[in-house]
């Protein structure tokens, strides 16, 4: 196995032009380096290693793998990590943020753990973190929930055992919506939750439009943000 590869997980910008504040320079002397890529979207990926100074020839020198939601799940995904095999290093992105968080990466290094092939986290912005240190919320027992149902009737029941599970649990509670129907679970968020429960909104985070604001249910309904077609994060805590 001494001759292996080894796969880099490699965190992405959250937004245009936020390279300079978010992706260490380690990450560009590894990233230069790398040849053979794992990605989401092939047009995302290649427009973030342009913006931090990648040159190598997408069309003669570097090799993508795609892996989405529209990825033929009957293909034997071992076939991305042969290259690995040989003792070449591969890269895997992110859409945004950090790889295999709230991203079907997850499964490729599932296959690299079962393989003994040794998978090296680097540093980078997670919309999930940054959104729970801002909160002012508990961040020692948090959970995560992805997103909730797109059915009104189910989010809606979701959203009660979420504010069910704070109270409880004395968990935080992170979720996150599609960007084009974040004012629709906003608006259920609110209708639905006790007026002393708090719910944190954080939205383009790292971009100059940032967005973080903690606020109780009552008075969240006084001022309802704009956070129509823009990457957000939500947490509720009591």
């Amino acid at each position: 196995m001494e001759n292996q590869g080894l796969i880099y997980l490699i965190p992405t910008t959250l937004g245009e032009n936020t390279a300079s504040r978010s992706i260490p320079e380690y990450n560009l002397e590894v990233i230069n380096k790398l040849d053979e890529f794992i990605v989401e979207e092939l047009k995302t990926a290649r427009r973030f290693l342009r913006s931090i100074g990648y040159t190598k020839s997408f069309d003669d020198e570097v090799t993508f793998h795609l892996l989405n939601e529209h990825t033929d799940k009957n293909e034997n995904f071992e076939d991305f990590l042969k290259s690995v095999k040989t003792g070449k290093n591969i890269g895997l992105l992110s859409e945004a943020g950090c790889p295999c968080v709230a991203d079907p990466g997850s499964l490729i290094v599932e296959i690299a753990q079962s393989k003994n092939i040794r998978v090296v986290p680097l540093v980078g912005p997670s919309s999930i973190l940054l959104s729970l240190m801002a909160s002012g919320f508990n961040g020692q027992n948090f959970a995560f929930l992805g997103y909730l149902p797109i059915d009104k009737t189910a989010r809606v029941k979701k959203i009660k055992e979420i504010e069910k599970n704070i109270y409880q649990n004395n968990q935080t509670q992170i979720f996150i919506e599609a960007p084009y129907r974040n004012n629709h679970l906003f608006t259920d968020i609110v209708a639905n939750c006790g007026g002393e429960t708090k719910l944190c909104v954080a939205a383009e985070l790292t971009l100059p439009s940032e967005f973080i604001k903690t606020k109780s249910i009552n008075l969240w309904k006084k001022s309802a943000p704009d956070i129509n077609k823009k990457n957000t994060i939500f947490l509720l805590y009591k």
